[in-house]
């Protein structure tokens, strides 16, 4: 086991694995730019590295000031959480370069899934079903049109690097099409600094449903069921619930063995997710994160299995202690991602927290690194925390939720806890009848004014 892990990241994520090493008994170490001088994983791990000023590509991106640190503290493990350099290969490499171990997957295997046409060949390859599209890159318009007829309209022009919505478009026609390459590209160029767009059948109303896997990349792995992340805005997740209200125990076993079945013979390592639109009883391959998720204690509340604590283990070089067979679901849990936002207009507000009060009770969990008096700053996302809930059922789910909801209170800045109010009361809402679409319809005709 490690000695000591070097926590690359901040906010809840870092507060989330200080937690989990403590509880294995490790020594951790905080790094942290100037604007986080005060964050509460820096107050409470072993020791904290000023590793920069407040833009992330001068700290918490900046691999030799985090090389810096694993030396001066003698750290022997870097966990980066999400974001930042989780997903950078190059960043696992120059650790294992310098005897530090990466928690998480291997680089060769984070460089496949980050670029999502070699991702998309991969998972064909693996036996994942796939949203039916370009075998590869799309180098001109003439070509571009060739497939979207062959594979028909609507189609999604998407960026073959990065992610959550840019260098995407949907083109319903053939007149559309020219432009939304022109624009997914520019977009895709300025996002990721490639603007390499591929093709996929654009479907109308499909589910986002991710299965959580672990691997211990000695052939072993597993699958911890379904986490559905449909209500989206702007193709970033809001709410996520598990298990899906649109699946059964068959489809669940079934999809999960095709992923648990892809990680075995990949000798994937770490926790993973694979990611999928499902539309009319068929599932299509998207991507996957080579990661921790944000939403990740939802499987954690239904399945009592500590995904970080995992991690850990599986990069010490434990093998998966557990099977497939010992994974029990019990209940229903759902994740609102509560936002430093206002409600209807999602414009940030970053400043001081003058009250802070959050829920309680049995079921009721908060993953959050604020506190009274805490001041968010405006150099990095806008996440307060993440309210999880569970229950023996979904709509014990829902109303403990909807309790909880109405106790959290954070004055001094505006949140999206609004927003939430009125969902968890929505009819479509509580009869899980959503799409990836729905939430947007409902903010555009009115939902919040």
């Amino acid at each position: 086991m490690f000695d000591k892990i070097l926590i690359a990241n901040r906010g809840e994520i870092a507060l989330r694995i200080l937690r989990a090493a403590k509880e294995l008994g490790i020594a951790t170490v905080a790094v942290h730019s100037t604007a986080d001088a005060d964050a509460m994983h820096v107050k409470l791990a072993d020791e904290s590295v000023c590793i920069g000023p407040p833009p992330a590509r001068d700290s918490y991106l900046n691999i030799p000031a985090l090389l810096a640190a694993c030396e001066i503290t003698g750290a022997d493990a870097i966990h980066p959480g999400y974001g930042f350099l989780s997903e950078n290969a190059r960043f696992a490499e120059i650790l294992a370069d310098h005897n530090i171990a990466f928690i998480g997957p291997k680089a060769e295997h984070i460089r496949i899934m980050g670029d999502k046409i070699e991702a998309k060949r991969t998972a064909k390859r693996l036996g994942i079903p796939c949203v039916p599209g370009s075998e590869g890159g799309i180098t001109d318009d003439d070509e571009a049109m060739k497939v979207a007829r062959e594979i028909g309209y609507p189609v999604l022009v998407k960026a073959a690097s990065g992610g959550g919505g840019r260098g995407m478009k949907v083109a319903r026609t053939e007149d559309d099409l020219s432009n939304a390459l022109s624009t997914a590209r520019q977009e895709a160029k300025a996002a990721f600094g490639d603007d390499a767009v591929y093709l996929e059948k654009y479907l109308e109303k499909p589910r986002h449903i991710e299965i959580q896997i672990l691997g211990d990349g000695q052939g072993n792995a597993i699958h911890l069921g379904e986490r559905d992340c449909s209500l989206q805005r702007r193709h970033q997740k809001v709410l996520e619930e598990s298990p899906s209200p649109a699946l059964n125990a068959e489809q669940r076993a079934e999809i999960g063995e095709i992923c648990a079945a892809a990680m075995r013979e990949l000798k994937y390592s770490g926790a993973g997710t694979i990611e999928f639109l499902y539309e009319d009883g068929n599932f299509y391959f998207i991507e996957m994160n080579t990661r921790i998720q944000v939403e990740h204690p939802v499987t954690e509340m239904i399945t009592g299995i500590d995904l970080v604590n995992e991690q850990i283990r599986i990069a010490a070089g434990a093998t998966l202690g557990i099977r497939q067979e010992d994974v029990r679901f019990e209940g229903a849990a759902i994740e609102c991602r509560i936002n430093a936002e206002h409600h209807a207009t999602f414009r940030p507000s970053p400043g001081k927290i003058a009250y802070y009060h959050p829920p309680g009770g049995l079921g009721v969990r908060v993953d959050s690194a604020v506190y009274q008096g805490y001041t968010i700053p405006p150099n990095y996302d806008s996440l307060v925390g993440k309210l999880i809930v569970h229950g023996r059922n979904r709509t014990e789910a829902l109303m403990r939720l909807r309790r909880s909801l109405d106790e959290f209170i954070v004055d001094g800045i505006d949140t999206t806890l609004p927003l939430f109010r009125t969902l968890v009361r929505n009819a479509d809402v509580q009869n899980g009848a959503y799409d990836i679409h729905w939430l947007e319809k409902f903010l555009a005709t009115g939902g919040m004014d």
